[in-house]
């Protein structure tokens, strides 16, 4: 499978919730501001959009809308993963229905599966459609990491899961990852703060948290990145990397939410239990970075 179109910034996007519902308009802005910055894909329904907290007819509107709004001019994949194999398979059958281009599917978190669980469950995924899968490894939030030997496994039986978000913060696995599958399969770099250094490594770009927010100038730096200008790159980088470090001051989205609506992107900064609303130190943080860079 050719996966030249795995390359640059994807944005993790962001669910605009007010009164306790989907502000579909504000997504609908939210998105727009994405396509005028130039992004390279967006991906709805991740960790970012509050999948945990949306039920599953809220979250294959939420694809819906975005494939509608984006029009064809970005891909779009959708996050379909969950720990329950079934659901996961359901999820993506959906969203696929819905018109997603190809679906990030997280590690099972919780229920800890093996290694060979992690293989039969991402198995079963992939013989729900042909379109393209990227694996998300997020040993913080899921407790176990996937294999660079499953990761490889599934690649050669399943051409199509041929993309890692690697989120392990770790060079060594991104290195791992590259020397083991070859040039052609996508890493991905799950982490804004380490961009760079998976990219010297052989990862191709991000899914950015941060570039809800901030779109063209990160383009930009892994564009710069990708053409082997990591000089260029590196000013950009150092630029955003106290925004990257505070968007993760509280759990994300509460701060990525809070900026958005400090720009006038989107009106409500509004999360779900158990997510609960930014604290008074991490604003003042925010609003004196987002003032210096500009952003607001």
């Amino acid at each position: 499978m050719n996966t030249n179109h795995f390359s640059g910034v994807f944005t993790a996007l962001a669910t605009p919730i007010k009164g306790g519902a989907v502000a579909y308009a504000d997504l609908e802005k939210l998105i727009a501001h994405q396509l005028a910055g130039g992004i390279n894909g967006l991906i709805p329904v991740g960790t970012t959009g509050e999948s945990p907290t949306l039920n599953q007819s809220e979250h294959i509107e939420v694809v819906r809308a975005t494939v509608r709004a984006v029009g064809g001019q970005v891909p779009v994949y959708a996050g379909t993963g969950s720990n329950s194999t079934s659901e996961a398979m359901s999820l993506t059958c959906e969203a696929e229905r819905a018109g997603a281009d190809g679906f990030l599917v997280v590690a099972p978190y919780y229920n800890k599966p093996s290694q060979e669980g992690l293989f039969q469950h991402f198995a079963k995924i992939a013989e729900c459609t042909e379109k393209p899968i990227i694996l998300y490894s997020i040993p913080s939030r899921c407790g176990i990491e996937i294999s660079v030997e499953v990761t490889a496994r599934l690649y050669e039986k399943y051409p199509h899961v041929c993309c890692m978000k690697a989120a392990e913060g770790s060079c060594e696995k991104v290195t791992e990852y590259v020397r083991t599958l070859g040039t052609d399969y996508a890493v991905m770099s799950g982490d804004d703060g380490l961009t760079l250094p998976f990219m010297s490594a052989g990862a191709r770009g991000v899914i950015s948290v941060a570039s809800n927010l901030v779109v063209s100038p990160l383009v930009e730096m892994v564009r710069a990145a990708n053409a082997n200008d990591f000089a260029s790159a590196r000013v950009t980088f150092l630029k955003y990397f106290p925004l990257f470090k505070a968007l993760f001051l509280e759990p994300n989205p509460v701060p990525i939410k809070y900026a958005l609506k400090q720009a006038g992107i989107i009106a409500s900064e509004e999360v779900r239990l158990p997510l609960s609303p930014i604290t008074e130190a991490t604003r003042a943080h925010l609003d004196s970075l987002l003032a210096d860079l500009g952003l607001v």
